[in-house]
């Protein structure tokens, strides 16, 4: 009963009906019980018992499997570079248990990316009417940033950096995707601006088109 078969079903199991596949997985588990049944009616007829010392390694040793059916393990001992940016979007919400110390001091910040782990979040960061309204905020799209998250927690601890917008609007989802990513999208300085045409409207000169290679 502990035994999972799997099998496949194709065309030819389509031809030949549920029937045929049954018949299939029957004798499939009829040669996968033969072990166990034979084997203790021999060790009753024979009257054998057998010792500690002639009993041999067990059918189940992984030693004794090839290596391509083990599955190799791994522990990670070392973070050498962190690759997220720790920035999320998502939604906060007040926490299940009202009663509890944690309810007075943190909300729960759930990301759009499931991904990312939920984050405690402090009342403080979040908007000053959020306790008393906390449905006016459902909807509302915030960027959160992780800072921490200790072996023995189930979630995350973070800050909450801003309010994006509602969500479903085209320039909060485009800036929380933005933010997560570590995109700089920040208004260029004045010396970027400065090389720059000044004189509007400019076009290329002809000399410059014959130079270049027109793609457009």
């Amino acid at each position: 009963p502990d035994v999972i078969i799997e099998a496949q079903f194709d065309d030819n199991d389509a031809e030949h009906g549920q029937d045929h596949l049954q018949d299939t997985l029957t004798d499939d588990i009829k040669k996968l019980s033969l072990d166990t049944s034979e084997k203790g009616k021999a060790a009753g007829v024979t009257g054998v018992h057998r010792t500690k010392q002639d009993d041999g390694p067990k059918v189940n040793d992984p030693r004794l499997l090839p290596d391509e059916f083990l599955q190799r393990t791994a522990k990670v001992v070392y973070i050498l570079e962190k690759k997220h940016s720790r920035a999320a979007t998502g939604f906060i919400k007040l926490l299940a248990d009202r009663n509890s110390e944690l309810f007075k001091r943190c909300a729960m910040f759930s990301p759009v990316d499931h991904r990312v782990p939920r984050v405690y979040v402090p009342l403080a960061d979040c908007p000053p009417d959020f306790v008393t309204k906390p449905e006016a905020y459902s909807q509302m799209l915030f960027i959160c940033r992780i800072v921490d998250w200790k072996e023995d927690c189930n979630f995350a601890s973070g800050q909450l950096c801003k309010s994006l917008g509602q969500a479903g609007e085209i320039e909060p989802e485009s800036e929380g995707i933005l933010m997560e990513y570590g995109v700089d999208f920040s208004d260029f300085s004045p010396e970027v601006l400065e090389c720059l045409p000044q004189s509007l409207p400019w076009d290329i000169s002809p000399g410059e088109l014959a130079k270049r290679r027109d793609l457009r």
